[in-house]
């Protein structure tokens, strides 16, 4: 992705392409482009700075195959493999496939749950997560399914300046693990074992493009804040858990066939859908990742990896 800074203000015209908000906060829709066809610079140049300003872009109606998703992503940056755990789409190794049961059977019914529980940023337990990330809706139920993403530039901004101060000093221990409470079943603990994902990295990452500090924070991967006791990171990890999904600061989007959501990775996260499982509604989507940096914190210290390598960009043989 281009390395020039751009401003909130800097959202560059492109003929025929319009940037519609849908929220306050974060979420903007796409019209007036075809992502089967290659971009022309003007497109690449709003499309980015759009995604800068908005967090989330939503494009309808794309109807891209696996080879139509991997060229759109190749043109703002080199893609990683599917997965670092799960793998890829056979014969596509930059697709994930993203379906209804993925985790579904891999874990009993019985877990414990919380208000955020499900969020997360994409790969937060390695050193270097995606930059951003690509998915396209291909089987999409007729109603229910959503997914929901939120600012977490706004989330870090809704923060009094004195506990700005505090977190901004602090670093967290992110893991890739099966969720709390919750029984691994065999298919998702032996990649874990084979694959271990754990790193350090700040409560408060600086964004290498904006400039924007965002709260780090991923509920899903994110156990524990480095040098708290147990019960003085509980309590603050719940807190920023709870700053970070304020409903003000997020955008929910309904699927249709076709439709493709592209998302800095860097200051959001999002919620997949639970209540199709209450369904026997058929759901597909399809995920490429963009190669992220090694994030850095205010205090211009780098994450550090525990256990496990960087995501880098897939090279074919």
């Amino acid at each position: 992705m281009p390395a020039v800074p751009l401003r909130h203000s800097e959202v560059p015209a492109a003929e025929g392409l319009a940037v519609i908000p849908l929220s306050i906060h974060i979420g903007a829709r796409i019209d007036g482009v075809d992502l089967k066809r290659p971009l022309s610079p003007e497109q690449r140049e709003a499309i980015h700075a759009a995604l800068l300003r908005w967090k989330v872009l939503f494009f309808h109606d794309q109807h891209l195959d696996h080879a139509q998703q991997v060229a759109l992503g190749r043109q703002f940056g080199e893609l990683t493999i599917g997965h670092p755990v799960f793998g890829y789409v056979e014969g596509h190794p930059e697709v994930y496939s993203v379906g209804r049961d993925r985790f579904n059977s891999r874990f009993s019914a019985q877990r414990l749950v919380r208000p955020w529980s499900g969020w997360h940023t994409d790969v937060t337990a390695a050193v270097n997560p995606p930059a951003a990330a690509i998915l396209r809706g291909v089987d999409i139920p007729p109603y229910g399914g959503d997914t929901q993403w939120t600012n977490l530039v706004a989330a870090y901004q809704g923060l009094s300046p004195t506990l700005q101060a505090f977190v901004d000093s602090l670093r967290g221990e992110h893991r890739f693990t099966p969720p709390e409470g919750s029984v691994a079943r065999q298919g998702f603990s032996d990649p874990l074992a084979a694959t271990p994902l754990v790193s350090e990295h700040p409560l408060v990452r600086v964004h290498p493009l904006t400039g924007e500090k965002a709260l780090f924070v991923s509920p899903a991967f994110l156990k524990r804040i480095v040098g708290l006791s147990l019960r003085e990171s509980e309590q603050l990890l719940a807190l920023l858990f709870e700053q970070a999904i304020r409903p003000e600061y997020t955008v929910r989007f309904k699927w249709q066939a076709g439709d493709v959501a592209f998302w800095d990775n860097r200051a959001t996260a999002h919620l997949p859908p639970e209540d199709i499982y209450a369904s026997d509604f058929a759901r597909q989507l399809y995920r490429v990742t963009l190669v992220g940096e090694v994030p850095v914190g205010p205090d211009g210290r780098q994450s550090t990896a525990i256990e496990g390598r960087p995501v880098l960009a897939h090279t074919r043989e």
